[in-house]
């Protein structure tokens, strides 16, 4: 078992990396469970997959697991979901020293995460993450939050879990569009800070979405360790580091706010994307070199992901897409930093771009 601390001052916890955690789920999360009755919530499709062995491992450690199982989908990422599950949280009497169960990829994570933050202002919860996504990505670091019709994120909290355990074999039961799309945060973490990993991932991306268990504890384990590493210096990014793991997004969100926050584009293609229109438009600004972006792009291509936005068939302008950027939560006085690279492993917040610029850059790519 890999077992990664994201050391946070009186908030430390574990992240552990492993075959069978959710078979044995009862024995790692005994430590923190006060009461027989344990609320968990999940959705539809994970439930299917996974409530019978969490259920066992649950009842045969003397637990009675309480379900909530919500529809599949970025839609219970919504104010109705929130309602929904906050409700149904203060049926089952929840106390704020009680911890709630999220099993799920990081739609059923944000939002359990945000409904924990805001429960009686403040309960504890554990992320039983069983997307490739939310394993490397959003079950570790306390950001939690829910879409609008303003756009993605805007409301949430920093809560920090308990403990995760993602469990390997949850990935075996995943499509592989979103193993691929899971992968796009992966490939993130070699993007942004660590040129020697984005190689590894080069080399050895399609192993990992094929299903070789070695390379899939590598990747999600180097992953959460580089993740931590960032939570751990800018729990709340006030000094920048933390900011730069949102490459891509600022693109990306763009594109998933035009394309309806929908399964036509999943979250981590979205992100993927948005690495590519990055690379490709600090290549445009001088601070890239072409053969980079270029690289960038062959990257997100092997994995098969799509790198082309004009291969989204969207009614949209470059203008449009700019207009969704005006909503991102990082706006600050009316500016937006983007995340751009001087090169693969360097990235850095740029406070100076022009909305118009990137309009422009976003229709050549329209065109493309």
């Amino acid at each position: 078992m890999a077992v990664i601390p994201v050391a946070l001052a009186g908030r430390s916890y574990q992240v552990m990396v492993e075959a069978g955690l959710l078979a044995n789920v009862a024995e790692h999360c005994a430590p923190f469970l006060r009461k027989a009755r344990v609320p968990i919530i999940t959705d539809a499709n994970v439930a299917q997959q996974w409530r019978g062995p969490v259920e066992a491992s649950l009842a045969g450690a003397g637990y009675e697991p309480q379900w909530l199982v919500l529809p599949a989908g970025e839609g219970a990422k919504s104010w109705d979901g929130l309602a929904r599950t906050i409700d149904w949280l203060l049926e089952q009497e929840v106390e704020r020293g009680d911890h709630i169960l999220a099993l799920g990829g990081g739609v059923i994570g944000d939002l359990t995460g945000f409904a924990a933050s805001i429960l009686k202002r403040g309960c504890s919860f554990i992320q039983l993450p069983t997307s490739l996504l939310a394993q490397v990505d959003s079950s570790v670091g306390g950001k939690t939050a829910i879409n609008t019709p303003a756009g993605k994120n805007l409301v949430g909290a920093f809560h920090q879990p308990s403990l995760v355990l993602a469990d390997l074999d949850a990935l075996e039961t995943l499509p592989t569009r979103q193993l691929r799309a899971g992968y796009a945060e992966v490939l993130k973490y070699g993007v942004l800070g660590d040129r020697a990993f984005f190689e590894w991932c080069e080399e050895h991306g399609t192993g990992v979405i094929a299903g070789d268990r070695v390379l899939r504890q590598q990747a999600v384990s180097r992953s959460v360790a580089a993740k931590a590493r960032i939570v751990a210096e800018d729990e709340r990014e006030t000094t920048g580091a933390r900011a730069l793991l949102n490459l891509g997004h600022t693109f990306g969100h763009a594109l998933e706010a035009e394309t309806g926050f929908s399964d036509r584009l999943l979250h981590g293609e979205a992100v993927a994307l948005g690495m590519i229109l990055a690379a490709r438009y600090s290549a445009r600004l001088g601070l890239l070199s072409p053969a980079d972006a270029a690289r960038v792009a062959g990257a997100v291509r092997s994995a098969g992901l799509e790198t082309e936005i004009s291969a989204l068939g969207m009614d949209a302008d470059g203008h449009s897409l700019a207009r969704h950027m005006l909503h991102d939560k990082k706006m600050d006085a009316g500016t937006l930093p983007f995340i751009l690279l001087r090169s693969i492993g360097a990235a850095f917040l740029d406070r100076t771009v022009a909305l118009d610029d990137v309009a422009a850059f976003l229709d050549e790519e329209l065109r493309s």
